[in-house]
């Protein structure tokens, strides 16, 4: 059988994971952000064309990203702040490892998909196989994302390094902007990168308590399950109880 494209196995994952945990009467649905939510809204929209998913079910993005994705696919548009608990909340991930620990924030949205992810009932990752690892910093090598007051940015980079980080860069906006990306919450992302971390836990901690240091983008117990889906075809669940399930 020939092996699944990157995006194939992110819809497969995508997918997987919506037939599965999507609540029949769901009220209020949390969106995350990247590529792999796509799939999810996609899936969502083809179920509620069917009548599976009920229409006055309200969808709360993480940013602009999901909003957009959300008008787009003719869902219901809300808000977090008018909605603070969620039936569920998917999201992709920029790498996991075995107890479910994320490193997110990729795409600068880290603050906000924790703070949905936090005001939901259940939190769903959705990912490719190159997201699935055995620890953190191992794949993802671009660093952990940090949400930083623009104010503070020279400051925190400093505590960083001094920390044990190998680098702690200011996240900049490349050819289509002139100086760093500014979130959707008017900050600005460093990336630092540690290595493998050894405790994820300590390190999320330590990182939070520096002055200027709005959200860190290590997402420690928060995931239920994470569905990662193979070149192979099969989707590979994990959970937060320590079961692994192959999908075929």
């Amino acid at each position: 059988m020939a092996s699944l494209g990157v995006e194939d196995a992110k819809r497969l994952a995508a997918y997987t994971a919506i037939d599965t945990h999507f609540p029949p009467n769901a009220k209020v649905v949390g969106i995350g952000s990247g590529s792999t939510v796509v799939y999810c809204v996609e899936r969502i929209v083809q179920k509620r064309a069917k009548g599976e998913i009920p229409a006055d079910t309200v969808f709360i993005p993480t940013g602009f990203q999901s909003k957009e994705l959300i008008i787009q696919g003719g869902l219901n548009l809300g808000a977090i702040d008018g909605y603070p608990v969620l039936d569920v909340a998917f999201d992709g991930a920029d790498e996991v490892d075995p107890a479910l620990n994320c490193i997110k924030g990729g795409g600068a949205c880290l603050f906000q998909e924790k703070l949905v992810a936090q005001c939901a009932k259940k939190f769903i990752v959705v990912a490719d196989f190159r997201k699935n690892s055995t620890a953190l910093g191992l794949q993802w090598v671009q660093g952990v994302p940090i949400e930083v007051v623009p104010l503070a940015h020279a400051r925190v980079r400093q505590d960083l390094l001094q920390m044990g980080a190998i680098t702690a860069t200011l996240r900049l906006g490349g050819k289509a902007k002139a100086g760093p990306i500014i979130t959707d919450n008017c900050n600005v992302i460093i990336d630092a990168h540690f290595g493998p971390i050894a405790d994820p836990v300590i390190l999320a901690q330590k990182i939070k308590m520096l002055v200027g240091v709005v959200e860190v983008g290590l997402f420690i117990n928060m995931a239920d399950a994470a569905y990662f889906g193979n070149e192979n075809g099969s989707v590979t669940a994990k959970f937060n109880t320590g079961e692994v399930n192959t999908i075929e």
